[in-house]
């Protein structure tokens, strides 16, 4: 399945690979500043994209989701990249007193997980991806907030 119209596009990702796949897709289009939420259930398979789109720019080690850390800042392929974890925070003030809002500089990239728990402190995604678990595979919707994310989409 893949459809789109000008700010959505729906992709069935028939496993790992296909994650991996799209990470690849999403990473060619990143530009500094940038920033992208990820939604799903535990499992769906937020980590494996932000594992595919550091892989991409070389990336080789392992990666591991921030869940405790809340975050892991990765400087690759000349880009900050900021993958945030936020399934721990109880509340947005959490965000507001770990200074997180200082990073976002707009040079760096943020990738966020779980960026509901952050409230309205959280920067305003320009692609929030959302990643369904199937009986088979998984959907991933991908849907574009600013004229930035329209035309990363477009050229996926």
């Amino acid at each position: 399945m893949h459809s789109q119209n000008d700010s959505r596009l729906a992709l069935k990702l028939n496993d790992e690979s296909a994650t991996i796949s799209l990470a690849y897709r999403i990473a060619a289009q990143l530009q500094p500043g940038m920033i992208i939420h990820l939604h799903g259930d535990l499992g769906a398979g937020k980590t494996t994209l932000v594992r595919g789109v550091l892989n991409s720019f070389g990336y080789s080690e392992r990666v591991k989701s921030p869940t405790y850390t809340l975050v892991e800042p990765y400087h690759i392929a000349g880009l900050d990249l900021l993958h945030f974890d936020l399934y721990r925070l109880q509340n947005e003030q959490e965000w507001e007193s770990a200074g997180f809002r200082d990073d976002h500089d707009g040079k760096k990239i943020f990738i966020i997980e779980w960026a509901n728990k952050g409230g309205n402190s959280i920067p305003q995604a320009d692609i929030e991806i959302n990643i369904e678990i199937l009986p088979a595979g998984r959907k991933a919707e991908l849907h574009a907030n600013t004229t930035l994310g329209k035309q990363c989409l477009e050229r996926l």
